[in-house]
């Protein structure tokens, strides 16, 4: 017999998602009696299960989101994540922050980390590559290889087969479902089809367990019914693809009522964990997590979920974990040995052995990982179709390709123009095996061209090189220092917004820079203003700065006089007509957006905000006051357009140009006005929610109000708020 015992809330879940609840975490690895929980944004936190308490927690820079949930390294006992879906740290517990922990920028995107005991963590890519830890390492650049084609990766996880580690996904395509089976050292890769048996509705869940070198894998679809597979470790080589059965396990439900993002966790090889929503006809949602005996097709213990859940669950050692509303619920279990009397609850006495439960964990440290359906993931299908069209063109085609080595050779001593012309026909017709690495190198020798001579500079080309977005910061540092040097904003908007390891340093560096231009001078700058067009009526704009005295940078042309009544009455006047005018045109809006958007940390960013200048620092503040406000003119506190900063941005730099500069700022007369608006408009908002957590805790105390549930047809309810 099954049943569930005592639980415990571990902890509250960060954010608040659009039906109310949580978007749920982006996973939960164990760690012997510790476990990591990585949330859908910056955050990763070390729990202790059995003291119900955090051990550390440690985050990633502002405008960085964590991609891959962070693993332990059980070899080195290091943790490891992926932010930005390519940049990788590595990191120590004892280490307060992640701003001095190991990063690699690998050269392609990373789907999932895998973590097996006595081996290094197995990395998967989004395109179904499998490399180990310590291989990545070793050259982060390194080429990978493309393995599926057009196809999503819905699920994987890792255990030790016979002998050396094994990665397991599950790939879909058209409504078809591939199993992909990965074997590490060496490296082998089987592919298998998962047969539909007629079943019409959708897979939901994935689960696996290893018995007796047998791999079993389970299939949760909304119908209800979970599916058996039998994964075989290897297959023969003359077979193209073969097809895997899958039979029938058990129901979970009635005809009629389906399953909504749920998710299933083997306890052993006899009983599962059921996490989900159940629908039914009548819209009679249900959310529970049961435990069923798949052997005999009983179910054996159930809970609700009242408060909802978004249907994640892990199961590690004899510990459930479920999110339950905005926490996370540890639930304990016990599964006996199973019997047909244990099943049909006929034992007697109670000193039944318990079985133990998840004797595959031993082989598979890092248990069970439920990903979502909806995770998008890009198609990895372009090198495929750029080899088919270099087949069909014929062996002409194939003499005018270009090499990396003869590009190289054209950079050395060639016009920029002839460059740029063979860097379209590398880039376009080319298959290029190690991408990233090649594109590294063209940038280094361009780079080392421009040091010898100073005239020469290939603006176009640079643009071309960094638009393939597989560059970052730590792969050409050089670039960004010498279009600082040349000044060409439109390349530093593009590292900007594409390299997601910029310095702090060369960040306020950008920021100087675009602050220090004219507007007039950004005025034929090739700058996409898309951005700003949704909040920034450029005409308007300008029809305000010809009635003001003002110059490009917001300063009245004349000295203030602080002792003439009609200077008072002056700057006033002009307060009044400028104040829903943008400070900056819009291609420097543009500018100044990439660096709001830009990741930092604070610690790091403060002694360099401080060699701003006073008149970069006010032009600063006027121009994040104006997105303030129309942050603040929306009920949403979001600004309409593409790659626009956001109020918790604005707020955050508005916050450290204020820290960095305080003495400046408040000894500045062109800065009292300012201060004294922020001072006014925030005391309002403030006032503002202020007043709103007071209605919210009336309505709170309406719903304490017992309230008859028989009133009849008709009835008249006055709440009179005090």
């Amino acid at each position: 017999m099954a049943a569930f015992c005592e639980e415990f809330t571990l902890c509250n879940l960060p954010g608040v998602g659009g039906s109310g609840l949580p978007p749920g975490p982006l996973g939960l690895e164990p760690d012997g009696d510790r476990v990591l929980l990585t949330d859908r944004g910056r955050t990763v936190t070390l729990y202790k299960v059995s003291d119900q308490k955090p051990l550390g927690c440690w985050s990633v820079k502002q405008g960085q989101a964590i991609t891959c949930p962070a693993v332990s390294n059980f070899e080195t006992g290091e943790f490891v994540l992926v932010h930005d879906d390519k940049v990788l740290q590595i990191w120590k517990e004892d280490d307060p922050t992640l701003d001095k922990a190991f990063k690699a920028t690998l050269s392609a995107d990373v789907y999932r980390i895998h973590s097996v005991p006595h081996a290094e963590p197995l990395v998967l890519f989004k395109n179904g590559a499998v490399k180990s830890l310590d291989v990545l390492l070793a050259a982060p650049q390194q080429g990978i290889e493309n393995v599926v084609s057009n196809e999503m990766i819905r699920w994987s996880d890792a255990f030790v087969g016979i002998e050396k580690p094994v990665v397991l996904f599950v790939t879909e395509q058209d409504a078809n479902c591939f199993v992909y089976v990965q074997h590490c050292n060496p490296y082998s890769l089987y592919k298998f089809k998962l047969d539909h048996g007629g079943e019409s509705s959708t897979p939901l869940s994935f689960a696996v367990y290893v018995e007796n070198r047998i791999v079993t894998l389970l299939c949760l679809y909304s119908s209800g019914c979970v599916y058996k597979v039998l994964v075989p470790l290897q297959q023969n080589d003359a077979e193209e693809e073969r097809i895997l059965p899958k039979s029938l396990l058990t129901r979970l439900q009635e005809s009629g009522t389906i399953f909504k993002h749920a998710s299933i966790a083997v306890l052993d090889n006899n009983h599962i964990a059921v996490t989900g929503c159940l629908d039914s006809p009548d819209k009679n949602i249900k959310e529970c997590v049961s435990i069923w005996n798949i052997k005999f097709q009983t179910l054996q213990d159930s809970k609700e979920l009242p408060l909802g859940s978004t249907g994640q669950c892990w199961c590690y050692g004899d510990r459930l974990f479920v999110t339950h509303g905005k926490e996370l619920k540890v639930i304990l279990y016990k599964c006996e040995t199973s019997s047909l009397a244990a099943a049909l609850g006929k034992v007697k006495g109670t000193s039944t052995p318990e079985s133990k439960s998840l004797n595959w964990n031993l082989l598979q440290e890092d248990g069970l990982l439920c990903v979502q359906l909806d995770q998008p993931v890009p198609a990895k299908g372009e090198s495929k179709r750029l080899l088919r069209s270099r087949r069909t063109t014929g062996a002409k085609t194939q003499l005018e390709t270009l090499t990396e080595e003869q590009l190289l050779l054209i950079i050395k001593d060639s016009s920029p123009n002839i460059i740029e012309e063979k860097l379209l026909k590398f880039l376009s017709s080319a298959q290029i095996p190690d991408f990233q690495a090649s594109v590294g190198n063209i940038i280094a020798a361009l780079m080392s061209r421009c040091e010898a001579e100073p005239a020469f500079y290939p603006s176009s080309c640079l643009v071309q090189l960094v638009q393939t977005k597989g560059l970052s910061y730590s792969i050409c540092p050089g670039l960004m220092t010498v279009a600082l040097e040349k000044t060409d904003v439109h390349l530093l908007q593009l590292c900007l917004q594409q390299f997601p390891d910029i310095p702090e340093a060369v960040i306020c560096a950008c920021l100087r820079t675009f602050l220090s231009i004219g507007d007039d001078s950004l005025g034929e700058t090739n700058i996409n203003l898309d951005s700003v067009a949704g909040y920034i009526d450029i005409a308007h704009n300008r029809k305000m700065e010809k009635q003001s005295k003002v110059i490009q940078n917001g300063f009245n042309s004349e000295p203030p006089e602080e002792n003439r009544c009609d200077a008072r009455l002056t700057q006033k006047s002009h307060a009044v007509d400028t104040s829903k005018l943008c400070p900056v045109g819009p291609q420097k809006a543009t500018l100044l957006n990439a660096i709001l958007r830009s990741a930092y940390s604070e610690s790091f960013l403060l002694p360099h905000l401080k060699d701003l200048s006073a008149e970069q620092v006010i032009l600063f503040l006027q121009y994040l006051q104006y997105l303030y406000m129309k942050c603040s003119e929306e009920a949403t506190t979001n600004l309409p357009g593409m790659l626009c900063p956001t109020i918790n941005q604005i707020m955050d730099w508005m916050g450290l140009l204020l820290d960095a500069h305080f003495t400046v700022v408040v000894m500045l007369p062109e800065a009292r006005g300012l201060l004294s608006s922020l001072h006014k408009f925030v005391r309002a908002q403030v006032h503002f929610y202020s007043e709103l957590n007071k209605i919210e805790g009336s309505l709170k105390e309406l719903q304490r109000i017992n309230h008859p549930k028989d009133v009849g047809l008709y009835s008249i309810e006055v709440l009179k708020l005090v």
